[in-house]
């Protein structure tokens, strides 16, 4: 196994307080790519399912996601770590939604755990009916 550099961990950070991560998982070793760390297609799978419930939420019913339109992958993740995943929508339009996801990863260390914000996203989501075309999202 290889040693790990922790040197760019250094800033202290906590999860976001008052709130529930929309998804929380432990990275397994079956979700490594051949370098030996998370796979980041691992990670944006996982994004888009915490995504995906909170633009389920607020569309109130079925959404499809349209459009990745950004991930920063900030640190990697590791076999081990525990995943918090904070999805937010940010905008709604007539029959999209926009939701912001991060994720922070809970890495076990010898004197204790670190949290660390490895990712950061954003997507597009479109409400749509039983005819799988798109649907005005209700208002608040």
């Amino acid at each position: 196994m290889k040693d790990i550099d922790h040197s760019a961990e250094t800033e202290h950070i906590t999860l976001p307080e008052n709130r529930q991560p929309t998804l929380r998982l432990v990275a397994m070793p079956t979700d490594v790519n051949a370098a030996g760390d998370i796979f980041g297609g691992w990670i944006i799978s996982q994004i888009d399912i915490a995504g995906s419930i909170e633009a389920h939420r607020r569309a109130q019913g079925r959404v499809v996601t349209v459009a990745v339109n950004s991930v920063q992958f900030h640190q990697p993740v590791f076999v081990g770590d525990i995943l918090s995943l904070y999805a937010e929508v940010i905008k709604v339009g007539r029959t999209s939604l926009t939701v912001d996801v991060a994720v922070f990863a809970e890495r076990a260390r010898h004197n204790g755990s670190h949290i660390i914000k490895v990712t950061q996203a954003t997507l597009t989501y479109v409400a749509i009916g039983e005819d799988r075309r798109p649907r005005a999202v209700p208002g608040e």
